[in-house]
């Protein structure tokens, strides 16, 4: 899995005579929410299971 590393982001601004200084808003971090696609991988990966549990059983009933 990847690690969750946070960056450190330093703002600066650099004030200019005559002009208003404009300080730079924090923008948000791409932050995904992966929980409903963790949970469709496991529904799927119980399938799987079943199925192939399913295969086995029948490869025993059919010899």
């Amino acid at each position: 899995m990847a690690k969750n590393t946070k960056r450190q982001v330093s703002f600066t601004s650099t004030p200019t005579t005559g002009r208003r200084s404009v300080t730079s808003r924090p923008s948000s971090e791409f932050n995904p929410d992966y929980t409903l696609v963790k949970k469709d991988l496991k529904v799927i990966g119980y399938q799987v299971i079943f199925f192939v549990g399913v295969l086995i059983v029948l490869s025993f009933i059919l010899r």
